[in-house]
């Protein structure tokens, strides 16, 4: 490495210990006296190019640690959003280093780059930021995992824990997975315990739910199903900060306290025990317990202030009996849904409309607005219609009388207009 003007010279020199001051201080002064450096060093006991250098500074200099290019120059910002996304796993991020970048390092020189980070990241992960919500205002869900004793058995448990934000109310039920499926059954199973549905619902970042979520800009993208779920039963979904669970604070700490309350080390016969255990806990332990934030309890609190303040649940299905389906508006004012046709107002003709099929009905909304509603008909390839839809059209299908069945809608045949007015714009018979 060359030397900068005006630095002093590198003094150290491989296998050898540094000289002290005075040792220094000797040689230079019998150099002065006129002995030669192969003198000096067989006097002072050290190699001839130390006292050469020595000789050529003039005196002692302080050792200087050579100066080493970094290989991760200039990647600092990537480090550390790695080593977060990671959560600390240096190796994790060294393969990174490897894949993307092309730069070959051992683990321990990326153990030295992030060694400022570690400490930062335990302590965020130690922290929670606490912040009260409204009455009716937010649950907050996520699901913690341990082992059970059943039937003799031991099995692994996803426990789906529900924390009202404002009451502190807990909603716990038992799955064996951690799918789709069992977050909206387990979201559902709460709504239908604590009797309505808050305004919004705070959840981590869940694979099941949540497609991206980016850590600098906190843009999210839940997935079309959660979309869907959450506009059937009325609330905004959130989802806390990546890899900042803890500001979900009240549920991740329900959750710990449902595995060391709740489950501990108790012992069950069956599955069905399990799930009566978690019901009468529920109700008789942490329904009535002295909340240790609040000081009150829970079960009281949600009477006074919060039930009032969630959205009825007005007799709703569970969502999976409900499907939500996209269709185009044909030219015979129809949309088709499981080989069926339903009509819609002529108006709409080549629209995209919104089918929500539930509790034996079909619903088709248009730009925010219900267009139509019919009786969800069984078999195939039949043709239900509501004759308003066609009012202004020629050769449309008559009003239905008051004393006919339906009202609203019916089957009719495929054919909307009488031969006879075919043959008549074609100028002859049908050969």
């Amino acid at each position: 490495m060359l030397q900068g003007q005006g630095s002093p010279p590198d003094l150290s020199v491989r296998g050898e210990n540094m000289l002290a001051p005075d040792e220094v201080a000797a040689m230079v002064r019998l150099k002065s006296l006129g002995w030669g450096t192969r003198k000096i060093a067989e006097e002072l006991g050290c190699s001839r190019t130390t006292v050469k250098r020595y000789v050529e500074a003039g005196g002692w200099v302080a050792y200087r640690q050579p100066q080493r290019g970094r290989r991760l120059e200039g990647l600092d910002h990537w480090l550390a959003e790695r080593f977060r996304q990671h959560r600390g796993n240096a190796e994790v991020v060294r393969q990174d280093l490897v894949r993307e970048r092309g730069i070959l390092v051992s683990r321990r020189t990326v153990e030295r780059a992030v060694a400022p980070l570690r400490q930062a990241l335990r302590a965020e992960a130690r922290a929670c930021v606490r912040f009260e919500t409204a009455p009716g205002k937010q649950l907050q869900i996520d699901f913690g995992e341990t082992r059970v004793a059943i039937g003799g058995e031991p099995v692994r448990l996803h426990l789906f824990v529900a924390t009202l934000g404002y009451s502190r109310r807990v909603y716990v039920r038992a799955f064996r997975h951690e799918r789709q499926l069992a977050w909206f059954d387990g979201l559902e199973g709460a709504f239908r315990h604590f009797g309505g549905v808050p305004q919004e619902v705070l959840l981590d970042n869940a694979r099941a739910l949540v497609d991206h979520h980016d850590a600098a800009t906190r843009d999210v993208r839940f997935n079309d199903r959660l979309h869907a779920f959450a506009r059937y039963w009325g609330f905004r979904p959130r989802a806390c900060a990546p890899y900042r669970a803890r500001t979900k604070g009240k549920d991740e700490r329900g959750v710990g306290y449902v595995k060391r309350n709740a489950i501990a080390g108790h012992l069950f016969a069956s599955w069905a025990a399990l799930e009566a255990h978690l019901e009468w806990w529920m109700r008789e332990i942490a329904d009535v317990r002295v909340h240790g934030t609040t000081g009150e309890v829970p079960r009281a609190r949600f009477e006074d202030a919060e039930a009032a303040a969630l959205e009825p649940i007005d007799g709703r299905p569970p969502f999976r009996q409900v499907r939500e389906l996209t269709r185009r508006v044909q030219a015979d004012c129809a949309i088709e849904v499981d080989a069926n046709s339903y009509s819609l107002p002529w108006r709409l003709i080549g629209e995209s409309v919104q089918v929500v099929v539930a509790d034996g009905r079909i619903r088709v909304r248009h730009a925010g607005q219900e267009v139509a509603v019919h009786a969800e008909t069984t078999g195939r390839r039949q043709r239900v219609i509501d004759p308003a839809h066609f009012h202004g059209v020629a050769g449309a299908v008559r009003p239905v009388a008051t004393d006919e069945p339906s009202a609203t809608s019916r089957a009719v045949p495929d054919l909307l207009r009488p031969l006879a007015e075919y043959e008549r714009a074609v100028g002859g018979g049908w050969s």
